[in-house]
Parts: C-alpha cells; sequence; structure tokens
C-alpha cells in the first residue's frame, strides 16, 4: 500500500490549504525487500508491536520498541563496524607494522613466505563485539532472519574488489553430522542470501564441495597442526562443474585461514581457475578466536543429538 502513496499527499481540498506530507520510512518485508511507508503509519505500528509483543535485544537485553524481524535493536545493529587500518592484501589479517608495506601493497609475513592457495581472503569486520554476537545468534540460536544482514555486509565488502564474472559461489561444508545436529549450514544461508543481492553474476553450488571427516577443535593448535587437522576432510564432486570455473568460496568467520586454504587447494586441484574467500568477519590477534566459541558450538551440537536420539 506504502509504494502506492505519492511523497506528500493532499488530504483535503486545494482552498483548505492543508497539506499532511508523509515522511516515508524503510522497514523490510519477510523475504528482505526494502518496503517504504509512511512515517506515521510506522510510528504507530512500532508502538502496537511494542505493547503486543513485548521483547529485548539479544545482545544487550534493552526492550525492542520497532518493528524487526531480527530481535537486535538499532544501536547494537549501528555499531557494527567495518575493518580499518592496514590489511593483509592476500588473506586480509589486520596488519600492525609498516615493515609489512610492499610496494605490491602490504603482505603479512606468513604471506610472504608462502602465499595462500587463493586469490584474496576479504572479510567485512573483526570477530568481536555486535558483529561476534550476531553471528551467534545465527549459529548458534538458529535465528535465521540475521542471514540478510549478514550477507549485507558481505556484500560491502565484495563490493570493492574487482572479481571475475560469473562466479561459482561455495559455501564451506559442514561435516553430516554436525549439519544433521544443528538442522543447517552457516555458511550456507549466508550464502543464500548473498545470492539474492547478486543473483546476476553470482551462481550457488553446495554440492561440489563436501567434508568427509569431522576434525577436531582447533583451540590451542599451532598454524602448522592446524594445516595437518584440515588435511584430509574435504573432498571435490562433480569436477566437471568446478573446471574452469572461478570460485567464490563463503563462510561465516576466518580464524587462521586454514579452514579456507585446504578447501582453496581441494577445488584447484578439482579443476577450478581460481579462489576467492569472502568472510563476513576475521578473528585478529587483537581479538583471537575464544575457546569459548568451540565449546559453545561443540555444547549445543551434544545437545541438539542428544535430542534428535530421543
Amino acid at each position: 500500500m506504502a509504494d502506492c502513496l505519492p511523497p506528500t499527499a493532499n488530504c483535503f481540498p486545494p482552498n483548505n490549504k492543508v497539506i499532511l506530507e508523509f515522511h516515508r520510512r524503510v522497514v523490510f518485508s519477510s523475504n528482505g525487500d526494502p518496503i517504504r511507508v509512511p512515517r506515521v503509519f510506522k510510528a504507530a505500528a512500532d508502538g502496537l508491536f511494542s505493547v503486543l509483543f513485548p521483547s529485548d535485544c539479544r545482545i544487550c537485553q534493552s526492550p525492542l520498541t520497532e518493528i524487526s524481524r531480527i530481535p537486535v535493536c538499532r544501536p547494537c545493529i549501528q555499531r557494527v563496524a567495518p575493518f580499518s587500518g592496514i590489511l593483509c592484501r592476500a588473506c586480509g589479517e589486520k596488519l600492525v607494522s609498516e615493515h609489512t608495506l610492499m610496494p605490491e601493497g602490504p603482505l603479512c609475513g606468513m604471506c610472504r613466505r608462502v602465499a595462500p592457495p587463493f586469490q584474496r581472503a576479504v572479510a567485512y569486520g573483526a570477530y568481536d563485539g555486535e558483529l561476534r554476537e550476531l553471528l551467534h545468534l545465527l549459529k548458534y540460536e538458529g535465528v535465521h532472519s540475521v542471514a540478510p544482514l549478514l550477507a549485507g555486509y558481505m556484500t560491502e565488502v565484495l563490493a570493492v574488489l574487482t572479481l571475475p564474472k560469473p562466479m561459482m559461489v561455495i559455501p564451506v561444508p559442514l561435516y553430516r553430522s554436525k549439519r544433521r545436529s544443528r538442522g543447517f549450514n552457516q555458511a550456507e544461508e549466508i550464502a543464500r542470501a548473498l545470492i539474492r543481492r547478486r543473483a546476476s553474476d553470482l551462481e550457488l553450488e553446495t554440492g561440489c564441495l563436501v567434508r568427509i571427516r569431522d576434525t577436531s577443535s582447533q583451540t590451542g593448535l599451532t598454524r602448522h597442526q592446524r594445516r595437518a587437522n584440515m588435511r584430509g576432510a574435504f573432498q571435490a564432486r562433480k569436477p566437471e562443474r568446478i573446471a574452469r570455473r572461478s570460485i567464490l568460496l563463503v563462510d561465516d568467520v576466518m580464524t587462521t585461514g586454514t579452514t579456507a586454504g585446504e578447501c582453496a587447494r581441494v577445488l584447484l586441484r578439482a579443476g577450478a581457475k581460481e579462489v576467492w574467500v569472502a568472510t563476513v568477519a576475521r578473528a585478529i590477534r587483537e581479538t583471537p578466536f575464544q575457546a569459548v566459541d568451540f565449546a559453545m558450538e561443540e555444547q549445543i551440537s551434544h545437545e541438539l543429538t542428544q535430542m534428535n536420539t530421543n
């Protein structure tokens, strides 16, 4: 209905000289598309919503007073910030020293010693604060309505890259038991939301890369131990679909890049032309990937498995 209203509406005859202006405001429909509604209607609906459906923000616990598909208040969402400062041009790690600057662009010490198998890895922001909590809402609490917001962040960071077109989007797969216990793959949820935003140049493929071995927690492992832990965990399927294709590998969080690197190696061996990596967040040295993240995942996975068994 809102789209049928003009920006201003004369609600009285011209000789009355009374004009009521409807200031438009953007909200979102169930499919994530923006719908413009008059501000006066939106304010009334927000008030009714807060009375009939009282709830608190899942991050700061303040009362929610606006209609939203995401159980998070506007101030918390507004505090999510993109990366700033010097980033490694290959793996996207945040750098703290100007000694990493090179003529071709900044490069971390690890990428200078051994070039990663992917062309470039990018992330929207640091795995910390409100961004970390939003990812947890999707990953651990199954709040699927967060996925379009996270995909929006990913779209922003991808917009600064010159990517080949078209690209095949492959989400990092979960091992089948973890997928079954959780009920979904958070990387796939984000990838699907990303496709809806950029359907013209991206193609989703979920069957070309599978996880054939479950891996133990990587907490406390060195880079060498992490690589050994991930080796042989992934397998390429349908190589004819991968051959000579440019791949965009999508995941929720990058820690050291070990998982992304192993996936890229498997895809390249299967004939992929090149692999790019995009994540919503990246753990950095100042805000390392915490052990509590692994503990939470293992606990929830165990509880869901018991529920499914019963």
